[in-house]
């Protein structure tokens, strides 16, 4: 047998229908042995189909008494792996509506045994014009993508994808990570970046049924809970910012009048400094414990967070200030650009280095 067909298949399920049993039969016709099936909270009338997993295709069943979301599904079967008594040597999560194919299952499994130390991606293309897309689908996975190389420095071309490959070394790492419900999978990648797990993509074939009508994501709500980390972030920043340009200008207005014989660009940099001290205090302490729910020690975070600041306040200050001698428009204008500049290198290092 080759090996990749001992690695576990991990199917979250809420309500299913008879795709669920069409994707089992291809599974066990490919010749995959470990399937694994976590009812998440299903009505009492989706039970035969989970007794058909059972009873028909030989599979795990595990079940959930309430819906707790696809986050806490993965968990489950993570647990349940790595806890049995035959060694396990990975996992790949699939959908229960039809929309991967096996030969796409197979080749993420064959990488789960060649990579044990990556996060194995099965990525779609979303480049091209495929009609087959729904709108939504193309617009978010392409918005997600954008956000997540712009904010995080990752490259990932799909990361709305279920079909993904674990080992039992990152199936346990992942056990740890944050979320409960889609939010999981995107927290999922966050972790793999932070711990220098490596992301492997594997592309496979984009297919949609029914315009993914079977899927349960809620476009509102879970997308709030995706972008979660990058919304706190951006409502902290943005009260900062607040902060910071009411005392800039408040400053810049006072230095005019005691030192009304100093150059502009020297008030520039004097009212720019001043004014972050007074939002860094405030931008600080609100990211280590709403944003980054930092626990290290305050004293070196602290420390980290003062030469981040010193080094954007010194580019702000003097960007500003030059840009000002060359163009000659108005400061405060000049500032709002350039620190919404600055604001994007800034969480990538608070997360990646000061708040890590």
């Amino acid at each position: 047998m080759e090996l990749y067909r001992s690695v576990a298949i991990i199917i979250p399920s809420l309500n299913p229908d008879n795709k669920l049993l069409a994707l089992l039969a291809d599974l066990r016709e490919a010749g995959f042995t470990r399937l694994l099936v976590v009812n998440d909270g299903s009505s009492a009338e989706y039970d035969d189909y989970f007794n058909e997993a059972r009873n028909s295709y030989g599979c795990t069943v595990l079940r959930h008494a309430v819906n707790q979301g696809k986050g806490r599904a993965l968990k489950t079967a993570f647990n349940y792996l790595l806890n049995e008594d035959e060694p396990c040597p990975g996992a790949v999560t699939v959908d229960s509506d039809g929309q991967h194919r096996i030969t796409d299952t197979i080749a993420v499994a064959k990488e789960v045994i060649d990579y044990p130390d990556s996060l194995i991606m099965g990525c779609r293309d979303f480049s091209g014009n495929n009609p087959n897309i729904p709108a939504r689908s193309r617009f978010g996975n392409r918005t997600t993508s954008r956000v997540l190389r712009l904010l995080c420095g990752i490259a990932l071309s799909d990361t709305q994808t279920g079909l993904r490959g674990f080992s039992s070394h990152t199936m346990r790492r992942f056990l740890a990570t944050k979320g409960e419900r889609f939010e999981y999978e995107m927290n999922m990648i966050l972790d793999a970046h932070e711990c220098d797990i490596a992301l492997r993509e594997v592309p496979i074939e984009t297919v949609y049924i029914e315009e993914n009508k079977s899927s349960h994501f809620n476009p509102l709500v879970d997308s709030i809970r995706i972008y979660s980390l990058f919304l706190k972030f951006i409502v902290v920043s943005l009260s900062s910012f607040v902060v910071d340009i009411i005392a800039y200008t408040l400053l810049l207005m006072v230095l005019g009048l005691l030192m009304p014989t100093v150059a502009t660009e020297l008030r520039i940099i004097l009212a720019t400094y001043a004014a972050r001290v007074l939002s860094g205090l405030f931008n600080f302490t609100v990211n280590k414990q709403t944003v980054f729910k930092s626990h290290g020690k305050i004293g070196t975070r602290l420390l980290k967070y003062c030469l981040l600041s010193v080094v954007q306040v010194s580019l702000s200050a003097f960007a500003t200030s030059g840009l000002f001698a060359l163009l000659n428009w108005n400061a405060t204008l000049l500032k709002l650009i350039v620190d919404g500049i600055l604001f994007l290198l800034s969480f990538r290092i608070q997360r990646g280095w000061v708040f890590k």
